[in-house]
């Protein structure tokens, strides 16, 4: 099968370069590591599916929406879930529209109906004009080459594999078929972005359509930069022992490790309390910002918190700050 071939929209953003997708990403708020950024490159360069597996909350949703805003294409997002099937990701019929159309028609004079078929009605009511578009079919609707849609499916790995197969079968064809009304294929083919949080493994032929990337949370460096650009009252000093007692967090084992979005919660929290010093004491006093759950937090109370400070190098052996 011959499939539409868009005209490269990394041209005609002027990216050239992994480099170049890296600076526009930081434009529109994303700090993606070189690793990201190269394989966003190449994902939108060959126009094939990024699958992004990682703990959740290391920004691997994100990348889709900022993808979106470099391109300023949609973002059609389809969040997955056991059970979900064609008619909740591709498209469905309006059947309330539908029935009210059929009521409206047994309202009007009798000779308005006298002379047409009931198969004409009957088609007319599986028409464009009832059809309830879902995210993938939108995503396969872009007319403008230079900003394709972003088709974000989201967790993944929560769908069946019976969907998962009809999916490879999209990302392959970049067509759907809905029987009352034939094949729909692109015109212009999705940047696609899906993630997983790997709760269980998809299946080999899935991951082979894609490029892969694992995603780690990203290094405390990063982090901080991240943190100052969500937060921009956090102090650099405060913002980096944030990201380095998160990051030793992160290295204990936790059942819910804490992901991005912790990290700058805690910091936007400690921010409206006037704090620009941690110590032992606020740091066990607002924990529950970033740790979740009471077993994550029994096993942070058995190490110590001046314990995990110390494994950050926030603060040495004899308590003063390193």
């Amino acid at each position: 099968m011959s499939l539409p071939r868009s005209p490269e929209p990394l041209r005609a953003h002027g990216i050239e370069r992994p480099e170049d997708l890296r600076r526009a990403l930081d434009a529109v708020g994303y700090l993606a590591s070189p690793r990201v950024a190269l394989s966003g490159f190449l994902a939108v360069s060959l126009q094939r599916p990024l699958l992004l597996e990682g703990e959740p909350g290391v920004g691997k949703t994100e990348l889709a929406y900022a993808l979106a805003r470099v391109f300023g294409g949609s973002l059609e997002r389809l969040q997955c879930y056991e059970g979900i099937d064609v008619h909740q990701a591709v498209y469905d019929w309006d059947w309330g529209r539908q029935f009210l159309h059929v009521r409206t028609l047994e309202a009007l004079a009798r000779d308005a109906l006298r002379g047409r078929e009931v198969d004409d009605i009957e088609a007319e009511l599986f028409s464009p004009r009832f059809l309830v578009e879902r995210a993938v079919l939108r995503a396969l609707g872009g007319e403008d080459p230079a900003r394709p849609p972003v088709l974000l499916l989201d967790e993944v790995d929560r769908a069946d594999e019976a969907f998962e197969a009809y999916l490879l079968e999209v990302l392959s064809t970049w067509t759907v078929t809905i029987p009352e009304l034939g094949a729909r294929g692109a015109q212009v083919i999705p940047i696609v972005v899906l993630t997983s949080n790997r709760t269980r493994e998809l299946h080999e032929a899935l991951a082979r359509r894609c490029l892969y990337l694992w995603v780690d949370a990203p290094g405390p460096s990063l982090e901080a930069e991240i943190v100052r650009r969500h937060v921009p009252d956090v102090s650099a000093r405060l913002a980096t022992e944030i990201a380095r007692v998160v990051a030793a967090l992160r290295r204990e084992g936790l059942f819910k490790p804490p992901g991005i979005s912790e990290t700058i919660d805690w910091a936007e929290a400690l921010v409206r309390l006037g704090i620009d010093d941690l110590d032992d004491e606020l740091v066990d006093a607002t924990l529950g910002l970033v740790v979740k759950g009471r077993e994550d937090l029994e096993r942070i109370e058995a190490i110590g918190v001046r314990t995990i400070r110390e494994r950050a190098g926030v603060v040495d052996g004899d308590g003063g700050s390193s």
